[in-house]
């Protein structure tokens, strides 16, 4: 597994938790700890976007 593969892992991954982060929060939860997983769900999602533009550079 060479680091263009990790990376790829890793931005599935942390989609993966981010959207799940999101959906907790817009459904799970309906008060103030809703915003709170949902801002860290666009985190997530902005990590992942970070990871993906890494790859092929590292």
């Amino acid at each position: 597994m060479n680091k263009n593969t990790v990376l790829s892992w890793a931005t599935f991954i942390m989609i993966f938790v981010g959207v799940a982060l999101i959906l907790m929060g817009a459904y799970r939860y309906n008060d103030v700890a809703g915003w709170g997983f949902a801002s860290v769900g666009i985190g997530f999602l902005a990590n992942a976007w970070v990871f993906n533009a890494l790859k092929g550079r590292v």
